[in-house]
């Protein structure tokens, strides 16, 4: 299974407010230190408002911060919250559905998938956050003329963008 870039990025954003030294965060902090889009970021950041995983304040001084405590964020609850749709293949358009024993499989192994991700929390993705700030801030600011391009803060993560 493959998670959409949505899922990626906000997934982002929540790793580097819960490692960020002040626990705030801007678009253009989040988007500078990962390379991301600051357009799609904020669709992203208005995404994981509206499900209450981080609260905004517009205005001078105003950015984003998590909701609640990192311990307090599911895994699983912030990949159901971006993914549109966790079906792993089209098996309703499927000509053969009728006697195919894959979908239940499938929809097995999407249960399981997301069984894993609701036993963790953020506070478990960021247990190493002193490792985690650092590699952040240790991402390349982006070329001015150059179009972002997407780099992972965490390569064991399994996350990508294709």
């Amino acid at each position: 299974m493959q998670l959409t870039r949505h899922t990626d990025y906000a997934l982002r954003v929540l790793i580097h407010l819960a490692t960020a030294p002040s626990g705030r965060a801007t678009i253009s902090t989040v988007a500078d230190a990962h390379r991301l889009s600051r357009n799609h970021l904020m669709k992203v950041v208005h995404h994981l408002a509206r499900g209450g995983f981080i609260a905004t304040q517009r205005g001078r001084g105003g950015g984003f911060l998590l909701a609640r405590p990192a311990e307090d964020i599911s895994i699983g609850a912030v990949v159901r919250h971006c993914e549109p749709d966790m079906r792993m293949a089209d098996c309703p358009a499927c000509a053969i559905r009728p006697a195919c024993g894959l979908s239940g499989l499938l929809v097995q192994a999407t249960g399981a998938f997301l069984a894993v991700l609701d036993n963790a929390t953020l506070a478990d993705a960021t247990r190493d956050k002193s490792g985690l700030a650092a590699l952040i801030a240790a991402l390349p600011a982006p070329a001015e003329s150059a179009p972002f391009e997407a780099v992972s803060a965490c390569a064991s993560s399994g996350l990508r963008l294709d």
